[in-house]
């Protein structure tokens, strides 16, 4: 059952709307997360479906096993009820989220880390040569 699917699921998580994109490839489920703001009308959901999903950023790949869609359409339309009355995402999904919340944190500290360091070095740079200059007054 090698294949690519794509889900969306809008919900609610206040103030705001809330898009989660699940993608699997090949077995392997990445997710991005995408704030709304306001309630997204339709078209909205799917101009950017269509315009901007090139540019969304999936967080790392979590191996999922993927099961065989029901091909019944009634259990289809079932399912999709369900899944529709469902709140909230997938555990799935939110460890997905988390790691790349986790890589994005770590991301931020070496660039923070990095500044400091720059910083720090530029300050002591200056004060030896604060010290070089008063050494020559002499």
């Amino acid at each position: 059952m090698d294949g690519n699917y794509g889900k969306l699921t809008v919900y609610f998580e206040n103030p705001f709307w809330v898009g989660v994109f699940e993608r699997i490839e090949n077995g392997k489920l990445s997710v991005c997360k995408h704030t709304f703001g306001a309630e997204p009308k339709d078209y909205e959901v799917w101009e950017l479906i269509l315009k901007a999903y090139c540019q969304l950023r999936f967080g790392p790949s979590v191996d999922v096993v993927v099961k065989k869609e029901a091909t019944n359409p009634k259990r289809a339309q079932r399912e999709a009820g369900r899944q529709s009355a469902a709140t909230g995402i997938g555990t799935k999904s939110q460890q997905a989220l988390q790691l790349q919340r986790e890589e994005n944190k770590l991301e931020r500290k070496a660039i923070g880390r990095e500044q400091k360091e720059a910083e720090k070095r530029l300050r002591f740079e200056l004060k030896q040569q604060k010290r070089k200059e008063k050494h020559r007054g002499r």
